[in-house]
């Protein structure tokens, strides 16, 4: 976190809730005029926009006016991940190379096309 943003959150800053990851979202004290108020997160940890979880993000976009409830717990809602991309978590389709560069063989219904 660069100490401008540390500073400016300090002077300007108004607490408006924090996330399950620790991630503190502000809003302006008081919007300037005839602009909207200001809307901003402080990162707990590393920085990386989709951490933002999807009640926050309608939030930081002005799409809702105050934070969403999270959803509600079903069998089929799946817990919010941040982007994968690049880590030991990302998704490796089959045949890639770091899975070995193998994959099955077509199984007959690919039929390629002609012009």
């Amino acid at each position: 976190m660069e100490i401008g943003t540390i500073l400016f959150t300090w002077a300007k800053g108004k607490l408006v809730g924090t996330d399950s990851e620790g991630n503190r979202y502000y809003s302006e004290r008081r919007a300037r005029s005839g602009h909207r108020q200001r809307r901003w997160v402080l990162y707990k940890g590393r920085i990386e926009a989709s951490r933002v979880p999807p009640e926050w993000h309608a939030w930081l976009h002005y799409t809702v006016d105050q934070p969403l409830a999270p959803a509600p717990d079903k069998p089929w809602v799946k817990a919010h991940q941040p982007n994968l991309t690049g880590t030991a978590g990302a998704y490796l389709p089959a045949g890639d190379d770091r899975r070995g560069g193998e994959r099955p063989h077509a199984t007959g219904d690919y039929e390629a096309w002609r012009p």
